[in-house]
């Protein structure tokens, strides 16, 4: 079974349900329902993995970059661009101060280069900022 998109995948807009179907009895609900708001569910499949590694690694970076086989200012970089996707800031910080904009920009273009990064998830980072 497919998991809802939480967006159209042709133009992007919001999706909407009409119906939906009990598995157990059946029973059928015709309607205008919307798509769940789950901030999680509208991640990428890249920042959900990095998420779930994350959370694995118990927040631990360099455990992070053995299980992604990626570098630490990657890293760093993925977890501002989730935050953001998430509509997240640091605790007691405020955005720009985080982490600087350049070292994130400089931190996604060498991620980038480098291929740990696709140059959708570079183009999402780099708007983000």
């Amino acid at each position: 079974m497919y998991s809802v998109p939480a967006r159209c995948p042709v133009c992007n807009g919001n999706l909407q349900i009409r119906e939906v179907v009990c598995e157990s009895c059946g029973a059928q609900l015709r309607g205008q329902f919307s798509v769940s708001r789950c901030r999680y569910c509208a991640l990428s499949p890249e920042q959900q993995q990095f998420l779930e590694a994350f959370l694995r690694c118990r927040g631990v970076y360099n455990c992070v970059e053995r299980e992604l086989n990626i570098s630490y200012p990657t890293v760093k970089a993925r977890l501002e661009a989730l935050l953001q996707a998430l509509g997240l800031s640091a605790i007691g910080e405020e955005k720009t101060e985080y982490i600087d904009a350049q070292e994130r920009r400089r931190a996604i273009l060498d991620a980038l280069e480098r291929g740990e990064m696709t140059a959708e998830e570079a183009a999402d980072a780099l708007r983000r900022l």
